[in-house]
């Protein structure tokens, strides 16, 4: 088995150097399905809600991926390849002001326009009121994951890091959801 995983991940790596942003977005949207469907289980969702699944699949495919795929190039391009503690630094306070402020608020209209069918009004109204409490909480917890992605990951390997990383948040997240949820109840 050892050696089926070692040829696997050769494999993988060999993909990842000849076809980066297709290997990165497959990758992003595999992991999007793990966390969407250990999320569901968690919740106590009897029957796998495929439409859910498949719109989660499609963000990881064809956002996730791509967008850590060109936003890790910019980076590295704007700093030069630098990895010292201040360039390091750098990158995460330009990424924490940024990168995480879209991809929080392009998440919530996603989910709640496509994902939960709600009409724009509604998603507004639900953006004005947990905005800033998702953005806070993002920033109590991804510029630490940052600054490991930026200082230690090679470059080729970071969007798959930070969706590995993404992967177990999106589970935290639906676990503290849920907690919160039974607290009311």
């Amino acid at each position: 088995m050892g050696s089926l995983a070692k040829k696997g991940l050769q494999q993988y790596l060999l993909q990842l150097q000849h076809h980066p942003l297709r290997t990165k977005a497959i990758t992003a949207a595999v992991l999007s399905a793990v966390s969407d469907i250990v999320s569901q289980k968690l919740s106590g969702i009897q029957k796998l809600q495929l439409k859910r699944l498949l719109l989660k699949v499609l963000l990881g495919f064809v956002y996730l991926g791509p967008f850590g795929h060109f936003l890790h190039i910019l980076l590295d391009k704007l700093f030069k390849g630098k990895k010292d503690s201040k360039t390091v630094a750098k990158k995460v306070v330009l990424e924490q002001l940024t990168a995480s402020p879209w991809n929080n608020f392009v998440f919530m209209v996603y989910y709640g326009l496509v994902i939960e069918g709600r009409n724009w009004s509604q998603v507004k109204t639900k953006i004005k009121k947990d905005y800033p409490a998702v953005q806070y909480t993002s920033w109590t917890f991804w510029p630490v994951v940052g600054w490991v992605n930026h200082q230690y990951v090679p470059l080729q390997l970071r969007v798959i890091f930070h969706s590995v990383i993404a992967c177990a948040w999106g589970i935290f997240l639906n676990l503290q959801a849920r907690s919160i949820a039974a607290k009311k109840a």
